[in-house]
């Protein structure tokens, strides 16, 4: 099989997964459980993907902690994505630089 048949199998799958629900749910959902889960789920989805990340990318396990933990306590207070990021990659550089740490 060609590699224009494996893309266009592809297209057809992922489009069709966008557009049935679309087309096949027409009104509003009333349920105000289901209305939350999909508000959510985005951000699970994300979390679940990104969280495993966070622990293996570093030299050692106690760095990506401290990484977590100065994310988290920024993310908290609502400052900037750039400066949360900045902040968490700088206290991860500082703890691999303790010796004992890594």
């Amino acid at each position: 099989m060609n590699v224009y048949a494996y893309i266009l199998v592809m297209a057809l799958v992922t489009y069709l997964i966008r557009m049935l629900p679309l087309t096949l749910i027409r009104r509003q959902f009333q349920s105000p459980f289901l209305k939350s889960f999909l508000h959510y789920m985005p951000y699970v989805t994300l979390s679940v993907m990104t969280f495993p990340a966070i622990l293996s990318e570093t030299g050692s396990t106690v760095s990506a902690v401290v990484g977590f933990a100065v994310m988290i306590g920024l993310s908290m207070k609502t400052k900037s994505l750039i400066l949360v990021a900045a902040c968490a990659c700088l206290a991860v550089f500082l703890t691999e630089l303790i010796p004992g740490v890594v």
